[in-house]
């Protein structure tokens, strides 16, 4: 093997992986296809704190530390998680390492990004993917968290949380989805409040099983091309995004279709499209946008589920076996999300 090969070989965490995968299968141990789900939450665990992305400020975590404390959990911090460097919380090598050591480190179960913004994209390649498969924790964030989230899912292959972020509003509704999901193991059945401004709109009716997949529509379709992304054969592709003007959102979606996602996927949900717009020129609304995208694919699929950037937010687990309802607006888990 040449040295550059070596080199992309390290980079990409199958270095160590190639070197794992004899002595896996001689214990009888999983195979590398089988996602592992994360132990799941108790009292009295430690969650570590870490900030890939953005820059954090120290009110922030003060917070975020009360709203964990009040759960029973105790709390760890990165040791970058307070670092700047430009707009980014600290050096990609050292944002990356805070991610590597949390999940190397045996005290801590659980693992919640302090906000989204930009930086994840940068640091997929100083991953340590095969400790991550030997330490699965619960890891949580939505937008630009999306990018750990489908990478680690589908290079460490366990199941990952699309949901809020540490300076996230940590509403009764977002913590009884945490409960439930992350302490109680229910495999529960997420469904719109009925008294909420956020109203499901069906683009296509029907029912249908997948994987559930997704997050934020930008950061997603800027990693297309990339090795960060999980498979879309007969998934449930779930999308949101903010401040996005209706043809960035056709665009990006044309891109999806261009490479052959959408034409893969099982069923279809677009969560909400907070603060978009229609721009200052002749436009099409996001419904008739998503209609020439979606409707043509004859899958079940439908705007407005609680998912994005909004105070209640679900709770997705990223892998996970589900059944969606296009009509009802609904997302089944079917089994629990962790173990």
């Amino acid at each position: 093997m040449n040295i550059q090969r070596r080199q992309f070989l390290a980079t990409c965490g199958l270095a160590t992986l190639s070197t794992q995968i004899p002595i896996l299968a001689a214990q009888g141990k999983l195979s590398l296809n089988t996602i592992i789900k994360p132990p799941r939450l108790q009292v009295g665990d430690t969650v570590g704190l870490i900030a890939p992305a953005g820059i954090v400020e120290p009110k922030d975590i003060e917070v975020v530390k009360q709203y964990l404390t009040e759960l029973g959990l105790k709390v760890k911090l990165g040791a970058h998680i307070l670092d700047r460097y430009g707009y980014l919380a600290g050096k990609d090598a050292d944002r990356a390492l805070d991610i590597n050591t949390m999940f190397g480190d045996r005290s801590v179960k659980a693992i919640i990004t302090m906000r989204g913004g930009w930086g994840c994209n940068r640091i997929l390649p100083l991953l340590d993917y095969p400790l991550i498969r030997s330490h699965p924790k619960i890891l949580m964030g939505y937008s630009d968290i999306t990018s750990l989230l489908l990478a680690i899912n589908a290079r460490s292959r366990i199941i990952t949380f699309h949901g809020p972020v540490a300076i996230s509003t940590w509403s009764p509704f977002v913590l009884d989805y945490l409960k439930r999901i992350l302490f109680n193991k229910e495999a529960m059945t997420m469904e719109n409040i009925k008294t909420g401004e956020v109203r499901v709109e069906a683009i296509a009716p029907g029912k249908a099983k997948g994987k559930l997949v997704g997050g934020n529509l930008s950061v997603l379709s800027a990693m297309v091309g990339s090795p960060y992304l999980p498979s879309w054969y007969q998934s449930i592709l779930f999308v949101e995004d903010t401040n996005e003007d209706v043809y960035r959102v056709d665009r990006m979606l044309t891109q999806l279709k261009n490479t052959g996602i959408l034409n893969q996927i099982a069923g279809f949900i677009f969560g909400q499209c907070t603060d978009c717009s229609l721009g200052d020129e002749p436009s099409f609304t996001l419904m008739q946008v998503l209609q020439d995208h979606i409707l043509p694919l004859g899958i079940p699929a439908w705007y407005g589920s609680m998912i994005g950037h909004l105070k209640d937010k679900f709770i997705l687990p990223i892998g996970l076996e589900v059944e969606i309802d296009a009509e009802a607006g609904t997302i089944k888990l079917l089994e629990a999300a962790v173990s």
